[in-house]
C-alpha cells in the first residue's frame, strides 16, 4: 500500500477504504508518513469530501491512536455534551451539576481555551483549589457517588488527531466539515460515554458561520454518533453575540453561578435547559424533553441546582463559599468604560471580535502554552436590541495590563448601531437526533 494511491484516489473522489485510512492514520502518527504527503492528503479531503463511511472509519482511526477510557465501572447510563466553541460560553459549568441532580452521570472531559474562544478547564481553575487533574480511582468514585465529575483532557486521547489538526491550522484545511466532525467525535468516542449531546455553535462568535454549514456539521456527527452506536443528539445554538453579559474566566464563573440560581440572562438559561434536558432524555431520568425541560427549571428554582454546584466544588478541591461570596474570585486592577458615541439600538455584536478583545486584556491564549489571568474579560453591559445614547456604556473591560488601547478599539468596533430596533434573534436555530 502506498501513501500515494491513497491521495491519487481522493483527489478523483473516490472513496477509500477503512484499510487505507487506518494505513495513512497510524503512518503519520509513527511518522512514517511525511508532513507533505499528509498536507496533500488533508487538501484531496478538503476539496473532494469524504462519505458517511469514510468520516466514521475516520474518526476511528483517531480513536484507536490512542487511549480510550473505559468508564465501564461507573453505574447508568453516562451522558457527555460538547460545544464546538464560543464567547461567553460558560454553560459545562452549569449543565454538570444540573444533569446530576436527577441523577444522570456526567463524567466530563473538557479542554482548556485556544484563540477567541474560552475553555471550561481554564474557568474552573479560576476558583482557589480546584482540581483538574484526578486520578482514575477518585474520578470514578465521584461520579458513581455523586452523579458528576470534570477534568482535563488525557494527554494521550486521540494523539492521531491532535498532530493531524496542527497540520490542518497551517495548510488551510481546518474548515472541512469530514475533518471538523471527525476530529470532534474521535474525542468524545474515546472520553467512554454512552450518549452524547452536541452544541453547535453558529454565528460571528462560532467556527460555522452559516446555519446551513452548521446543520451539516450537527447532521455529520450525529451520523457518525450512531455509525459507532453511541446515541447523538445536535443543538445548533446561537453565537452571534456573546452568549450572556460575561466574557473571561472568573466573571464567567461569577455568571454560572447566577443561572444556577435562577438569575441568568434569557440567551445562556434557555440554551443551557435544552442541552441539559436533551441529556437526562438520553441518561433515562426523563421519558420526553418537555417534561425534562419544566423539572430542570423547578430545579433551578427550588435551590437545588446551585447546591449541586458547591457540592461539586467541594468534591473537587475548589472553595465553596464563592457561591456566597464571588468576590473571593481574582479581580483585575483596572475596569475600563467603554462608551457609545453613537445613539439608537444596538444592532448587532461581533462575537469574535469581544473574544480576541478579552485574549488580548489576559483572558486567552494565542498560542497554547500562553499562561493566562483568570480575572480578565469582558462584562457585557449593552447586547443586540438595547437602545443606547452616546456616553453610554458598552462594555466593561477588566484587566492587569497598563496597554490596552488596541483591546479598547476592538471591542468598541465589534458593536454596530440602527435606528430601528432589530428583531430578536432565535437561541436555538435546529436539533438534530
Amino acid at each position: 500500500m502506498r501513501v500515494v494511491d491513497i491521495i491519487q484516489k481522493k483527489k478523483r473522489g473516490e472513496a477509500i477504504t477503512e484499510n487505507e485510512i487506518n494505513f495513512i492514520v497510524q503512518g503519520y502518527v509513527n511518522e512514517e508518513i511525511p508532513d507533505y504527503q499528509m498536507s496533500a492528503f488533508l487538501m484531496a479531503v478538503y476539496f473532494k469530501g469524504m462519505n458517511k463511511k469514510e468520516i466514521a472509519d475516520l474518526t476511528l482511526a483517531f480513536v484507536e491512536s490512542g487511549d480510550r477510557n473505559d468508564l465501564s465501572a461507573i453505574h447508568g447510563v453516562k451522558v457527555d455534551k460538547h460545544s464546538s466553541g464560543g464567547v461567553g460560553d460558560k454553560l459545562s459549568l452549569v449543565i454538570i451539576p444540573l444533569v446530576a441532580s436527577v441523577g444522570v452521570p456526567v463524567a466530563k472531559m473538557s479542554g482548556r481555551g485556544l484563540g477567541h474562544t474560552g475553555g471550561t478547564i481554564d474557568k474552573l481553575e479560576a476558583i482557589e483549589g480546584f482540581k483538574t487533574v484526578l486520578d482514575r480511582e477518585t474520578f470514578i468514585n465521584n461520579v458513581n457517588n455523586y452523579k458528576m465529575a470534570i477534568v482535563g483532557q488525557s494527554a494521550n486521547l486521540t494523539p492521531a488527531d491532535k498532530k493531524i489538526y496542527a497540520l490542518r491550522d497551517v495548510t488551510a484545511t481546518v474548515d472541512s466539515i469530514p475533518l471538523i466532525a471527525s476530529s470532534i467525535m474521535s474525542k468524545k468516542i474515546a472520553s467512554g460515554a454512552d450518549c452524547i449531546v452536541l452544541d453547535v455553535k453558529v454565528g460571528s462568535g462560532a467556527f460555522m458561520k452559516s446555519i446551513d454549514e452548521a446543520v451539516e456539521l450537527a447532521r455529520t456527527m450525529v451520523e457518525i454518533g450512531k455509525s459507532l452506536n453511541k446515541k447523538t443528539i445536535a443543538v445548533v445554538t446561537d453565537m452571534n453575540q456573546p452568549l450572556g453579559h460575561e466574557v473571561g474566566n472568573a466573571n464567567e464563573v461569577k455568571e454560572a453561578i447566577e443561572i444556577l440560581k435562577g438569575n441568568g440572562s434569557e440567551d445562556e438559561t434557555t440554551i443551557a435547559l435544552t442541552l441539559a434536558s436533551y441529556m437526562t432524555v438520553l441518561g433515562g431520568a426523563f421519558k420526553d424533553f418537555d417534561t425534562a425541560y419544566q423539572e430542570l427549571r423547578r430545579i433551578i428554582k427550588s435551590g437545588k441546582a446551585v447546591e449541586k454546584f458547591k457540592e461539586l466544588l467541594s468534591i473537587q478541591g475548589g472553595n465553596p463559599e464563592v457561591v456566597n461570596d464571588p468576590n473571593i474570585l481574582p479581580q483585575s486592577k483596572y475596569h475600563i468604560e467603554i462608551k457609545s458615541s453613537e445613539s439608537g439600538y444596538v444592532s448587532a455584536i461581533d462575537a469574535e471580535s469581544i473574544g480576541i478583545t478579552a485574549m488580548l486584556l489576559g483572558a486567552g491564549r494565542e498560542k497554547k502554552d500562553d499562561p493566562i489571568d483568570f480575572s480578565a474579560g469582558v462584562t457585557m453591559v449593552k447586547k443586540v436590541g438595547d437602545k443606547v445614547n452616546p456616553g453610554d456604556v458598552l462594555c466593561i473591560l477588566h484587566t492587569n495590563l497598563e496597554d490596552r488601547q488596541k483591546a479598547g478599539q476592538i471591542a468598541k468596533g465589534a458593536y454596530s448601531f440602527s435606528l430601528q430596533k432589530p428583531e430578536p434573534g432565535k437561541y436555538i436555530h435546529e436539533v438534530i437526533q
